[in-house]
């Protein structure tokens, strides 16, 4: 939200009659824990109250509801040395996605205002305590079953199909959304009536007859000319951050938000992060010197994925960052399937937007794409890519050029794991011969691959096709779960 739209909005909530279960007002700063607490009454207070946000407002008396504003400042308010939003949001349970707003009312008056999404089939806790606020007063959760009751029974509507914006007319729907580019993706061609266009956009669960008509959120995710404009999901508006080094101490730029719906802005960020990549490298006997460093279809596939398989719910938004000898790319919530798997596994919490990018031509109509990730991964001659999940965030790490010499254990074993799943579901098997290849070793030095195997063997991510053979020379293999 923009400055006067959060003035607005508070000027709508200081009319309230009273503080409410989704609505407090304080002057100024108590304690982190109190915040927590009411973070977790608003959340559970507005899912029972069918609204979609709470609001915790610092800078408006109690009672009055005047507004005097706040020495309170949220965005850098520091909890043993933390942020203080991420202090709250590792313990909050499940992570709701809540955004904290500063902004001068006037030249003497300066508001905070945490805006709160309402949660969904489960009460939120903090610091394993859910609460609700009843009056004036935060109450634990667990002293009124009948509260809880109505959370668990809310509907389970899918965060694909929820309103992000409400009350529009047609002309709205192409004023905030490039209906264009849906027709422009999918090879249809435009509609001769602005009626037909939103009946193709109700049809494909973008929008929806509501009061008036109203987009979703996968509406606003995917065609969005800008997703600030929607507050419910301008906070998955993808992240790029340059860095000068091989940490993250200094940013070579202010990273940039890619505030275009996903869809709509795709191509231009592939092309900006492709842009920033390293060129000019030796990367292996295969490819000329003036090759970018990765693979540029590796890197399409990989940002696609953190878009679809991404958790909605959770608080956080896809980022890329890029470093000297490295690319991270994550998406918040944890996988569906297990990281070992996803070269063969297929299973998004996200099925109408994974339908629809897939549809538009900007991932693998089938799997996840990361065949093709490996494939190219090895054809420049690059490291394993590395999948970690912590702190409720899935990240994909890809890694400049590094001679085999200069890989540890790990990434040999880890190398051989994802060739062997990749020639499995190439319908192929790993061989010796077929992993001297991959890391372009000479066949005089066969030991070498050999010993790689062996590792990977005992390691217990590879097994032998035919455990019975005694010939090592013609010997393949399988991922351990084929």
């Amino acid at each position: 939200m923009n400055e006067q739209q959060l003035k607005e909005l508070l000027n709508e909530l200081v009319k309230q009659p009273s503080e409410s279960e989704w609505v407090e007002f304080k002057l100024n700063f108590h304690s982190e824990q109190e915040i927590g607490e009411r973070i977790s009454a608003l959340s559970n207070g507005a899912c029972i109250h069918n609204k979609p946000f709470g609001y915790l407002v610092f800078g408006v008396e109690d009672g009055t509801h005047n507004i005097k504003g706040t020495t309170f400042k949220a965005k850098s308010q520091k909890k043993g040395g933390e942020d203080l939003e991420h202090w709250l949001a590792t313990r909050l349970n499940p992570r709701i996605d809540f955004t904290v707003h500063e902004f001068d009312y006037d030249a003497t008056r300066r508001i905070s205002i945490f805006v709160i999404p309402a949660t969904k089939n489960q009460p939120v806790e903090f610091i394993n305590q859910s609460y609700i606020r009843v009056g004036s007063l935060t109450k634990k959760l667990n002293n009124f079953p009948q509260k809880q009751a109505k959370i668990w029974k809310k509907d389970n509507t899918p965060f694909e199909k929820e309103i992000a914006k409400d009350n529009l007319t047609a002309s709205d729907i192409t004023k905030y959304l490039s209906t264009e580019t849906y027709f422009d993706l999918i090879k249809l061609p435009y509609p001769s009536t602005q009626q037909a266009v939103i009946e193709k956009f109700i049809e494909e669960g973008l929008v929806i007859k509501h009061t008036g008509y109203a987009i979703t959120k996968l509406g606003a995710l995917l065609f969005a000319k800008n997703l600030n404009d929607f507050e419910s999901v301008e906070r998955k508006a993808v992240r790029v951050i340059v860095y000068k080094g091989k940490n993250r101490v200094e940013t070579e730029r202010e990273p940039p938000i890619w505030a275009k719906g996903y869809a709509l802005g795709f191509i231009g960020l592939i092309d900006w992060i492709n842009g920033k990549l390293p060129a000019n490298e030796e990367i292996g006997k295969a490819l000329r010197k003036d090759t970018r460093m990765y693979p540029e279809i590796a890197i399409r596939e990989l940002v696609a994925n953190a878009l679809i398989h991404q958790d909605l719910t959770e608080k956080g938004f896809p980022m890329v960052e890029i470093f000297t000898d490295r690319i991270e790319i994550s998406n918040s919530g944890t996988p569906l399937v297990t990281p070992e798997r996803f070269i063969d596994a297929y299973l998004s919490r996200n099925e109408k937007l994974a339908d629809l990018m897939r549809r538009m031509g900007f991932c693998e109509e089938k799997g996840s794409g990361l065949d093709k990730v490996i494939f190219y991964n090895e054809l420049y001659q690059l490291p394993a890519i590395n999948v970690i999940v912590a702190e409720n965030r899935t990240r994909v790490t890809v890694y400049s050029y590094k001679a085999l010499n200069d890989l540890d254990k790990k990434e040999k074993i880890r190398a051989c794991y994802q060739h062997a799943c990749l020639k499995y579901v190439s319908n192929e098997k790993m061989t010796n011969q077929s992993l001297r290849d991959r890391f372009q070793i000479e066949s005089h030095n066969y030991s070498i691959a050999s010993r790689i195997i062996r590792d990977a063997l005992e390691e217990g991510v590879i097994k032998e096709d035919d455990p019975e053979s005694k010939s090592r020379k013609y010997a393949s293999y399988l991922p351990i779960w084929a």
